[in-house]
């Protein structure tokens, strides 16, 4: 229903037709019942129809000079303002192939001249609670979507402050700043948007994947909750013994993020990727990792992506053990890993897109306050 026909209840109805008597009569029938215009040619009724209030329905005669009903009837439904406008072709055309042609091209109901004035009040009546009912269903599928869109949001924020609060509990007890955090998120999402180009990554690496590893790169090292202190936070190199120690939290992240798909009634794709990155980020390509010493393309891609993003923010960033090494020597020790370490194909790519890297960990860069307060906090 238009705006104008909302405020007296009324719909509206256009009459479309180049006979002026029959212009009147219809007026004369309709106007008590509903809102009317006329249009008496098929190019006004188009414009009318096509206003900033379009009609309810639309009457429409067939043989008109110029451009007649049917193409008249083409263009409303080929409109997204006007396809839902129900329209009746209203003519003295009575042959059968005629009507299949009004039907043909959009009509709901087909009315031949000379009309019976109740036949014509009823199909009316009948197109418009049918129209009514349509609007209706239309306006709480689209509130229905807006609810359903703006609950997912909220989920969604939940779910992201949860992964954040969790991941930040892990980064409490060591002696890593937030921004590593956030540097190795990004660092991963940039790998993998340009490993989508790959054809050997590019199934794997869909863009939802691609977003659920970056919501997911903060649990990578969820395990270290787990780890005492005086081993995650010697300043010094450990003994193999406190390194054994060390290498758990891997399998510690996995069994905490296993125990919260347990939780829930069917599977997580989101959280089979957090599960495979904080248990295989350090694998590595030759065999040589833990916790089960995969190699090459044993080791799952998003672990792989993500064991250079890490190894690269370990080596730039300040250690209790160590200072932060310049970026062009991270950069090359990634090099150096290639086939070793690393999968050659990631560090290609990673040496495709340096500048990225470094332009992520200048964004989030830790400041001295950022140090000073976490050395505080220890």
């Amino acid at each position: 229903m238009n705006r104008e026909a909302a405020a007296n209840g009324k719909p509206t109805v256009l009459v479309v037709d180049d006979t002026p008597e029959n212009l009147t009569l219809m007026n004369g029938l309709l106007g008590p019942v509903y809102e009317t215009m006329v249009a008496n040619s098929g190019e006004r009724a188009l414009k009318l129809a096509l206003s900033a209030t379009p009609p309810d329905l639309v009457l429409l005669d067939i043989m008109m000079p110029g451009m007649d009903g049917y193409e008249v009837c083409r263009r409303l439904k080929a409109d997204p303002r006007t396809r839902d406008v129900p329209v009746i072709f209203l003519t003295a055309k009575t042959e059968i192939e005629d009507e299949q042609k009004g039907f043909d091209v959009g009509a709901v109901d087909y009315i031949t001249k000379p009309i019976s004035a109740p036949i014509v009040m009823a199909r009316i009546k009948t197109q418009l609670t049918l129209k009514a009912a349509a609007d209706f269903l239309k306006d709480k599928n689209v509130y229905l979507e807006n609810e359903v869109a703006r609950r997912t949001r909220e989920v969604q924020v939940v779910q992201d402050v949860t992964i954040m609060a969790m991941a930040s509990l892990a980064e409490t007890r060591d002696n890593e700043t937030g921004n590593h955090l956030r540097r190795t998120q990004n660092y991963v999402k940039a790998l993998a948007k340009k490993l989508q180009s790959n054809a050997k990554f590019a199934a794997v690496l869909s863009d939802d994947v691609v977003e659920m590893l970056y919501k997911s790169a903060p649990l990578h090292d969820i395990g270290k909750v787990g780890i005492p202190d005086a081993i995650l936070l010697k300043p010094g190199k450990l003994t193999p013994e406190e390194f054994e120690v060390m290498k758990t939290h891997s399998a510690l992240g996995r069994d905490v993020i296993a125990a919260a798909e347990k939780l829930i009634d069917t599977p997580s794709t989101f959280l089979k990727i957090a599960r495979e990155i904080a248990n295989f980020h350090h694998e590595k390509w030759d065999g040589s990792g833990y916790p089960d010493k995969l190699a090459g393309e044993a080791i799952p891609v998003l672990a792989r992506l993500m064991a250079v993003a890490d190894v690269y923010d370990a080596l730039i960033s300040r250690r209790v053990y160590k200072p932060p090494f310049s970026r062009e020597k991270a950069a090359g020790i990634i090099r150096e890993g290639r086939g070793q370490h690393f999968d050659p194909d990631i560090v290609d790519a990673f040496i495709e897109i340096e500048e990225e890297f470094n332009d992520i960990a200048e964004r989030f860069a830790d400041s001295e306050e950022d140090v000073k307060a976490k050395a505080d906090s220890l």
